[in-house]
């Protein structure tokens, strides 16, 4: 039998690898990695495409909404008594309108009492909301705030997360009503949300009324309805948390209490919130517009809020302290 010589022992316990194989390994993996880095440039691609699509998709409906609102100025002839539609399918009628005399409630009351609309107590929609209501019947009024333009609608909390206000999907969304406030009777409380987007579209530009003297120059906000024009100057501006028990949590449905001394606690409790103390009273009896949208945390909402102005009350007249 042959002898065979031993073999030195490998000190690392393996055996000898073909020359090559690591190389080729290396290769491979460069190529994997490659391939990998020309998908993640080519989504982040497409999806700036896309991006830059919506937002021009959105602006030019919002330029089409506007040169609607602005060319059907409103005319008592061109009025007609019209009921909201919350949904596409039919509803029973409405129950018939509360008029201004109706409202009236006395001064000594503790509770809040459904309120008409003191020039309009029939419910008529100027030709402007007609026109844009051919285009979506949920479209229920119009938001002017600096640079901020933009048909308001209502249907529910999901719908127009996603949708502009012409009813096509858009990530940029729409500004809405609260799914839960009817325009049937004057609201004591208006809540619109609308998507914090990084362009300043929809409530991109909201945060800047956290700046006293950028929240100084456009203290008043226009919203006007289906059934009444509104200005109504801000009296808060708030970071608060949705979740309950944290610090800042702050509950925006408070105000919808029909208690006049739990919403003067509402109201208080978010004025103490503000990033500013503000010296514009506000009564439990006056209607609130709160203008909500989200910021970097989840969990937190950033609130502008404002209240009517009274009549014969003047911008000039109104003050705010640092």
């Amino acid at each position: 039998m042959p002898y065979i010589p031993e073999r030195k022992p490998d000190p690392s316990g393996t055996k000898e690898k073909p020359a090559g194989t690591e190389e080729k390994r290396n290769r491979r993996f460069r190529l994997l990695l490659a391939v990998f880095s020309c998908l993640l440039v080519i989504c982040g691609a497409l999806r700036l495409i896309r991006y830059g699509a919506e937002l021009a998709d959105s602006r030019r409906t919002e330029t089409e909404f506007r040169q609607v609102y602005e060319q059907a100025e409103p005319s008592e002839e061109a009025q007609t008594t019209f009921r909201i539609m919350r949904s596409p399918t039919p509803e029973p009628a409405p129950a018939a309108a509360v008029t201004a005399a109706e409202s009236l409630q006395p001064a000594e009351s503790g509770s809040l009492f459904p309120e008409g609309y003191p020039d309009n107590p029939d419910l008529k929609v100027a030709e402007r909301f007609r026109e844009l209501r051919k285009k979506n019947p949920y479209i229920i009024g119009w938001l002017s705030a600096d640079q901020v333009e933009e048909a308001v609608a209502q249907k529910d909390n999901r719908f127009f997360l996603k949708h502009d206000a012409a009813g096509r999907k858009n990530s940029n969304g729409a500004i809405f009503l609260d799914e839960d406030i009817s325009l049937q009777t004057r609201p004591y409380t208006l809540i619109l949300y609308g998507h914090n987007m990084k362009s300043g579209n929809m409530f991109g530009r909201l945060k800047k009324y956290q700046d006293h003297t950028y929240c100084n120059n456009h203290r008043i906000i226009s919203f006007n309805s289906l059934y009444e024009e509104g200005q109504y100057a801000v009296f808060a501006v708030a970071q608060i948390s949705t979740v309950p028990g944290s610090a800042s949590y702050y509950d925006l449905f408070s105000l919808n209490t029909d208690c006049r001394e739990e919403r003067e606690k509402a109201i208080s409790a978010l004025e103490k919130r503000s990033v500013y103390n503000s010296v514009l009273d506000v009564r439990p009896e006056e209607q609130i517009l709160l203008v909500v949208t989200c910021t970097s945390e989840d969990t937190d909402r950033l609130v502008v809020a404002a209240r009517r102005l009274r009549d014969g009350e003047k911008e000039h007249s109104l003050m705010m302290k640092r």
